[in-house]
């Protein structure tokens, strides 16, 4: 079992006396709400193949975050389908300079 730091169990007991006031607005609790709710839904069944090597690695992702390696699969969809999920900036390759050849005429 995961061990409470200093700091998190200073947060846990203002939590459980009451002490903790949220400062989302209602429209955001509406939001964060539907988004919630939206999320949750999960009325279709899909299956799919994958390379026992990136199952591996999504289960190690998973485990890493905490949570089930679905959850993070359909989590990653989510945020790609509606425009959430970034990839990371690359290094842009250098373009090959190759030495001048000489031409035979």
């Amino acid at each position: 079992m995961p061990t409470i730091e200093d700091d998190e169990s200073g947060i846990l007991k203002a939590y459980e006396k009451g002490q903790l006031k949220s400062v989302a607005t209602k429209s955001e609790l509406a939001k964060f709400k539907a988004a919630a709710r939206a999320t949750a839904i999960k009325d279709r069944r899909v299956n799919i193949r994958l390379s026992s090597g990136d199952l591996s690695d999504i289960q190690v992702k998973a485990l890493e975050e905490g949570i089930p390696y679905q959850t993070l699969i359909a989590s990653v969809l989510h945020k790609y389908v509606t425009g959430r999920l970034s990839e990371r900036p690359t290094k842009a390759a250098k373009p090959k300079t190759s030495a001048p050849t000489k031409r035979s005429i």
